[in-house]
């Protein structure tokens, strides 16, 4: 390692006076605003120029463009590093973790399947033949010997009545 002067300390010292605000400022927008990142790549940036301080060039400009390419240097080596690696996640408690278990959509199918059972045979058979059969109106309306038309007015009027059954029982909104 290099012996540093009381001299190398004194310039760092007024470097980092100098160009440390306007640094930080620079690095901040490289590195998404976070303000901890910026302040670590403004650090390591002057104790490389205290460290190549017998080697720098001290005129303002050069050394301005020198801090620079090193700042943005760092930056880009903290991206590769963070992209290198996974973001570390905390394993979620046991119990908080919610498993999907079916019950809730066991549970919809009973009431649908009661409300079904107080709905007249009619508007039950034309939502069996649509609905859980996944036929078209005029398939169904061929299944059950009436006219399309028949099927549509039987089905709006059997939804209409569902919908009042699960709404009595609390199931619908």
């Amino acid at each position: 390692m290099l012996a540093h002067s009381k001299d190398d300390e004194q310039r760092i010292a007024l470097l980092y006076q100098q160009f440390g605000g306007p640094l930080l400022r620079h690095v901040r927008r490289s590195t998404g605003n976070d303000l901890q990142w910026a302040e670590d790549v403004v650090q390591e940036t002057i104790v490389r120029a205290w460290r190549n301080s017998a080697r720098l060039h001290w005129e303002p400009g050069l050394l301005w463009a020198w801090l620079l390419t090193v700042a943005r240097r760092i930056v880009i080596d903290g991206r590769r590093r963070r992209s290198a690696r996974p973001t570390e996640v905390e394993p979620p408690e046991a119990d908080t973790i919610s498993v999907p278990d079916g019950a809730d959509r066991t549970l919809s199918a009973i009431v649908v399947a009661d409300a079904l059972g107080h709905l007249s045979d009619e508007h039950r058979e034309v939502i069996e033949q649509t609905y859980l059969r996944d036929r078209t109106i005029s398939e169904a309306a061929e299944i059950l010997g009436i006219p399309p038309g028949t099927v549509k007015s039987r089905l709006y009027y059997a939804i209409r009545a569902l919908r009042e059954l699960l709404r009595e029982k609390g199931a619908a909104g």
